[in-house]
């Protein structure tokens, strides 16, 4: 099946600056709307960003103006661009398809720390 691997994620200051990404093995995830989510301890997990198959984005109040999604579908990878980090957003970053239906298992992740 279709396995999901995050990366980029580690410890920056806040104002600084860090690229997610998320790579798909097997399957061409053009066809679905893909989604960053965030789990930071004690709360629920959050969708933070997406991106349509025509490469409409979407962007959580939170993060808007900060974070930006983009993808290559050729190399069936999803990025997120992180901007202007805060502590608040220190969390475990996940990707996955937007679109709860076609969800799939939830990988490890990638921790973000943003720490003075």
């Amino acid at each position: 099946q279709v396995q999901l691997v995050e990366s980029g994620g580690g410890l920056v200051q806040p104002g600084g600056s860090l690229r997610l990404s998320c790579a798909a093995s097997g399957g061409i995830f053009s066809i679905y709307a893909m989604g960053w989510f965030r789990q930071a301890p004690g709360k629920e997990r959050e969708l933070v960003a997406s991106i349509t198959p025509g490469g409409t984005t979407y962007a959580a109040d939170s993060v808007k103006g900060r974070f930006t999604i983009s993808k290559d579908n050729a190399k069936n990878t999803v990025y997120l661009q992180m901007n202007s980090l805060k502590p608040e957003d220190t969390a475990v970053y996940y990707c996955n398809r937007a679109r709860i239906a076609y969800r799939l298992p939830w990988g490890q992740g990638t921790q973000v720390t943003v720490s003075s």
